[in-house]
């Protein structure tokens, strides 16, 4: 039998207490009703801040995200190249579909939500207090976020920008 290395297995535990978080994670978050925080638990995600490190780095076929935001506030519309699974931890969340959120499904603590490629997606925090979802993307790379034109436009009058490696940027 072969003996377990515990020191590399140490390095598979994220500690909650211990998560660190960017509240400028993506394009959007500059905009006031999109302001959240992010946790990259197992790799980086589609996250567009390059210094936010995940926990955990092995990120082999999935990527493990969570979401922390006050009432009101949550994603703006966007897609992935790879399906998107979100698992409410904490509080109720709107998750809107559509190119502009049309269309919506409410989870509740523990509920799952598995959103196929090709569909755009918002999550919102409709709470009234502050509230945590999980996000799980499929892919050791997961590629990157597309943002609607709209908050495209709206994050670079706040001076944020995208740049060819999918890393947030300062516009001048």
């Amino acid at each position: 039998m072969a003996r377990v290395d515990m020191k590399m297995l140490k390095a598979r535990v994220a500690r909650s207490k211990e998560l660190k978080s960017s509240a400028e994670a993506f394009i959007d978050t500059r905009i006031p009703e999109f302001n959240r925080e992010i946790f990259n638990i197992i790799g980086r995600g589609v996250t567009e801040d390059a210094r936010l490190k995940p926990a955990i780095e092995d990120n082999r076929d999935f990527n493990l995200t969570m979401m922390r935001a006050e009432p009101g506030k949550g994603s703006s519309q966007h897609d992935h190249p790879t399906i998107e699974c979100f698992v409410a931890l904490t509080g109720k969340w709107a998750i809107t579909l559509g190119d502009d959120g049309e269309e919506q499904i409410v989870l509740e603590p523990f509920d799952v939500f598995s959103v196929p490629p090709g569909v755009m997606r918002g999550v919102k925090n409709i709470s009234d207090a502050p509230a945590c979802i999980l996000a799980i993307l499929g892919g050791t790379d997961p590629g990157r976020a597309t943002w609607s034109p709209s908050i495209n436009k709206r994050a670079k009058e706040l001076g944020l920008g995208v740049n060819a490696a999918g890393d947030l940027v300062a516009l001048k």
